[in-house]
């Protein structure tokens, strides 16, 4: 595991950073890049973890989902692995299954739509749709990472079902908070 004994160690000064399996590369690489991203859907979900009213059946979800970023993060940092077999936790079919399942509860809650909704609404579900969208650039990144390097098997996938995941929490809070959904008007 990963240990940071020492925060300030001055050797990020030109440019570059150490990766999970000890290589240096700059800091705008596209596994870089890809951890920036994950960091910021991982901060802005402890945004939402901090809205008071948010019921505890969420806040104990969205903590399981930071504690599975971390997960994530080490599946984009393979390439030495030894038969395939990851070296540090990773994304495992149970974590996709978690959230088809929580998918599956949340919509049978709140239904279909009709059309595109505006993102906003309750505070929570306006931050739950701004880690929606910064999810949908973590995978877009990891996409762009995967042409170049090998990472785990799972992880684009995990990502497109979290970002499922975080829409129909947002529309789940909307519908708790009684507040209307504003759906696209394609003809205004």
């Amino acid at each position: 595991m990963p240990r940071i004994s020492k925060p300030d160690t001055h050797t990020g000064d030109d440019g570059t950073t150490s990766t999970i399996q000890g290589q240096r590369v700059y800091k705008d690489a596209p596994l870089i890049k890809a951890f920036g991203t994950l960091d910021e859907l991982n901060s802005a979900i402890g945004l939402i973890l901090t809205c008071e009213n948010l019921p505890t059946s969420h806040t104990n979800i969205l903590r399981s989902i930071q504690n599975t970023l971390f997960h994530l993060g080490s599946d984009l940092d393979i390439q030495n692995e030894i038969d395939d077999t990851p070296s540090q936790p990773h994304i495992e079919n149970k974590h996709i299954t978690e959230l088809n399942d929580l998918i599956a509860k949340i919509y049978s809650e709140v239904g279909p739509l009709k059309n595109f909704t505006h993102p906003g609404g309750a505070e929570t579900a306006a931050r739950l749709h701004m880690a929606r969208a910064i999810c949908r650039r973590a995978e877009r990144d990891v996409i762009t990472l995967s042409h170049t390097a090998k990472i785990g098997a799972l992880t684009i996938t995990y990502l497109n079902r979290l970002s499922d995941t975080l829409f129909l929490m947002a529309r789940s809070e909307n519908k708790r908070e009684g507040f209307q959904e504003k759906t696209w008007d394609s003809h205004e």
